[in-house]
């Protein structure tokens, strides 16, 4: 049976990988997974290569991180405007307040997210949807994007977590990977409307706490409807179109020296 998603070090003594491909584990003896390995289902691959590890570990860049620069212009927007440190320092702890059951449930999503992406629960997802065969796989692929959105709240996670298995899922049905990577970003916007995070916070910073199902159901139609059009517009390239999507470029064959 192929492989789908597993811990590393329980998949390669199983799989007979070889020896290289099992490195010692950082922490070795902790009671969590290190790292985990995506199998052949997902890749493509009978054997894992760099790219298929992924560390099951969080990343915190404050420096990098679009709140930061946020902070730092709200700050000096309020001194700008001759707002007194104290005054700034109120505003700032009843924002923290008002939106404390937001950030208790943008934290739930996240951990959500990294449940879903390495139990191989996404993958799930993904290769379910390759069920539908060549011809209606663009349309459902627009939806993939769509749900990876819904999901995560980040077209960027979305295609991070669906971007390669919608190109293998596009090879092996021979459609244009360009173009499924595009239908899974695309889609991916249309569910940006009924993320959990986007509605919870914007309710709490609207003032429309505890109306966060209301509004999920208001836009939610509306979600699918926007997407189920990208979805035939994906179509319509994919098989009455397909001349009218830009190829990728092929690389020159490497130069080959020859000696005398």
């Amino acid at each position: 049976m192929p492989l789908l998603f597993a811990p590393l070090e329980e998949a390669a003594p199983e799989r007979g990988w070889p020896a290289g491909v099992l490195e010692e584990a950082e922490g070795k003896g902790a009671a969590f997974v290190s790292r985990v390995v995506k199998g052949e289902a997902v890749t493509g691959r009978s054997e894992p290569i760099a790219a298929d590890f992924e560390s099951v570990t969080l990343d915190v860049a404050p420096v990098a991180s679009t709140g930061t620069g946020i902070m730092i212009a709200a700050v000096l927007s309020g001194l700008i405007l001759g707002l007194r440190p104290v005054d700034l320092a109120r505003l700032f702890g009843k924002t923290v307040y008002r939106l404390r059951w937001a950030a208790v449930a943008i934290l739930c999503m996240l951990a959500l997210g990294f449940v879903t992406k390495f139990s191989g629960m996404d993958a799930v997802l993904g290769l379910a949807f390759t069920r539908t065969g060549a011809t209606l796989y663009p349309i459902f692929g627009t939806l993939l994007g769509w749900l990876g959105v819904a999901l995560t709240g980040s077209d960027t996670a979305s295609n991070v977590l669906f971007g390669n298995l919608q190109r293998i899922t596009a090879e092996k049905l021979g459609l244009d990977p360009v173009l499924m990577a595009s239908a899974n970003s695309t889609g991916g916007v249309m569910g940006k409307m009924v993320d959990a995070q986007s509605i919870v916070v914007a309710a709490a910073a609207t003032g429309e706490h505890g109306r966060e199902g209301a509004i999920l159901r208001a836009v939610l139609v509306h979600s699918l409807a926007l997407a189920m059009i990208v979805g035939g517009i994906v179509w319509l390239y994919a098989h009455v179109l397909p001349g009218a999507v830009p190829s990728r470029p092929v690389e020159a064959p490497a130069a080959v020296e020859t000696t005398r």
